[in-house]
């Protein structure tokens, strides 16, 4: 048994969108009993949260779980929740079997969600990566007290699954994170993925704030007002959560380099290019059928993908024209579905599709940039274990490996569900055990094991463990699919960027001074979307010849507010 469960009031929440507070010290004993608080959050479509949560805006709460024994020093394994960085909350799984092993100590905990964790303006207010710094403040308060409850500081492992994944993959990559980990254990998810990082976070702001029937003239200023003006239960009905393109909107961004407490001012695919963060070990997969996360929306969407599969790219892929990107959407459906109509047959290359566009092609991406850049501990694995209790597929008669399966296998299970399989089971303790192993010694399975030796990746992802039973050490991991997908980013790969600086202006500036009549056949154009790059640009330079003509004081004062949303768009335009 674990001897004591405790909720803990960790950094309190300082601003809406800002880096936490240091947490609370107590100077007398807190009854630290109450688990049911979670973050502000949208309106669950998976279910995920039951009804007697009760959502506060001071939300960040700790749970550490404590086993049963007199020992000191135990290894730390600190779990970061999924759930697209949208819901979810520390306890959504459980870990109390790991815990009975009473060879670990093991801390849940929420961190802040949707706009409200993740809206990246890039400005002193709201900078972005709130719910990144959450997690860092986290970690720092382990490292400062987990010693008081047993466990060694000096031996933590972060670990996480989807989103949760997604954010320990970023943790390893960010220098506000160092020295607070020792190994990570990313569970279907990684840094590099689109849904991780926000490609261009001022565009998602915007759309996102549309969804919240915005109509604003789109600056980062008025953008900022705007969601300052709004209710934690208005922020949160965006309903984002079923994008064709795979992303969420509000996730992780690269901040500005001028932003205080910075969590991440370069891409991930740049800092594992440059090989410039700590090497610890890696246990690194996912399961066979990610993709079933989306088999919800098949019928739905295959009509849409056979007419419309433009719409279904990630938006971190980009494009020197329409004709190349039509070029490389017909390449990428015709290697999932062929050249005929999406229909119930291709039920198989759906499940495919998402699998790597979510979850498996950016892990392995991942990857070959650890090894390229010298990672010699990464052990690679991929979760087959299909048993009775799983769905059967829709259009088929076989049941298929789920996002996170290999989660729900290791922690007590979604909701503590408790099959009776034997063989599932089976699965479970063989699973808990690599996963011990790797926690307490930095490998997934010891030398002296009965168990199939477990050697690092190496090139071409080979080798990799088949987490079934039995188990199987195998070569290469989803190779042809992995080669086909590199060949499309290094051609077209588009770089998330940081949000621009927001402009404010002196009214009185000399660059006001500008012809009325083109002010307004200008801003027609950007308002009615109708004019290109080239027109805009020829337009601006006409704007700026005509800048000395006119007094500003005497002549432009009446639309003094109509040449500030000018002038922001302007910068929202050339600074994308």
């Amino acid at each position: 048994m674990f001897s004591a469960f405790f909720t803990l009031l960790s950094p309190c929440v300082r601003g809406a969108s800002e880096a936490p507070l240091p947490g609370p010290i107590w100077l007398d004993t807190l009854e630290a009993v109450d688990n049911t608080i979670i973050c502000p959050q949208i309106n669950d479509p998976f279910q995920l949260v039951p009804q007697n949560m009760k959502i506060k805006e001071d939300c960040l709460i700790a749970n550490v779980f404590l086993p049963d024994t007199k020992e000191k020093n135990l290894p730390v394994v600190v779990y970061v929740h999924g759930g697209a960085f949208q819901v979810g909350y520390g306890n959504l799984f459980t870990y109390k079997q790991l815990v009975r092993s009473k060879r670990v100590v093991i801390v849940t905990f929420n961190y802040r969600l949707g706009a409200h964790g993740f809206l990246c303006l890039g400005t002193e207010d709201v900078p972005g990566n709130a719910g990144m710094k959450d997690q860092v403040a986290l970690l720092r308060w382990v490292n400062q007290n987990i010693a008081k409850f047993g466990g060694n500081p000096e031996d933590v492992t972060i670990a996480g699954y989807s989103a949760g994944s997604s954010s320990v993959d970023l943790l390893m990559l960010s220098k506000s994170a160092r020295g607070l980990f020792h190994k990570v254990i990313p569970e279907s998810g990684a840094s590099i993925a689109a849904f991780s990082v926000q490609t261009d976070p001022i565009k998602n702001a915007k759309e996102y704030a549309k969804l919240l029937n915005y109509t604003g003239n789109g600056s980062i200023v008025d953008l900022e007002n705007y969601y300052k003006s709004l209710s934690y239960d208005t922020l949160m009905t965006a309903d984002v959560m079923n994008r064709r393109d795979s992303v969420f909107l509000m996730s992780p961004c690269i901040e500005r380099k001028e932003t205080k407490e910075l969590f991440l001012s370069e891409s991930p695919d740049n800092i594992l290019k440059s090989g410039a963060y700590p090497k610890v070990p890696i246990l690194y997969g996912f399961a066979s059928m990610e993709g079933l996360f989306r088999v919800g929306l098949f019928d739905e969407w295959k009509k849409a993908m056979t007419d419309d599969f433009e719409a279904f790219l990630s938006p971190d892929l980009e494009f020197e024209s329409d004709d190349q990107k039509q070029k490389v959407t017909k390449k990428i459906k015709e290697f999932y579905f062929g050249q005929s109509t999406i229909d119930n047959d291709d039920i198989y290359g759906y499940i495919n599709y998402f699998t790597d566009v979510l979850f498996a092609y950016p892990t392995l991406r991942a990857v070959k940039l650890h090894v390229e850049a010298g990672h010699n501990q990464i052990y690679l694995y991929e979760f087959s274990f299909v048993h009775d209790e799983l769905p059967i597929i829709p259009h088929t008669n076989i049941r298929g490996v789920g996002h996170c399966s290999q989660t729900n296998t290791v922690s007590d299970g979604f909701f503590g569900t408790n099959y009776t399989n034997s063989k599932l089971e089976e699965m479970r303790t063989l699973t808990r055990r690599i996963w011990l192993n790797f926690i307490t010694t930095g490998k997934p399975i010891s030398e002296d094991s009965e168990l199939p030796p477990w050697p690092p990746v190496g090139k071409n992802w080979s080798p990799h463990m088949s987490l079934d039973l039995p188990l199987s050490l195998r070569g290469s991991l989803l190779k042809e699919r992995t080669l086909f997908w590199d060949q499309i980013y290094e051609e077209h790969y588009r770089q998330p960027i940081p949000p621009p600086a927001a402009t404010k202006l002196d009214p009185h500036h000399p660059a006001l001074n500008v012809d009325i009549d083109t002010i307004f056949s200008y801003m027609y154009c950007i308002n009615k979307q109708i004019c290109n790059y080239s027109f805009r640009k020829a337009n601006y330079s006409l704007v700026i010849a005509e800048l000395k003509r006119i007094d500003w004081k005497s002549e432009l004062l009446p639309i003094k507010d109509l040449l500030m949303i000018l002038l922001s768009v302007h910068n929202n335009i050339f600074l994308i």
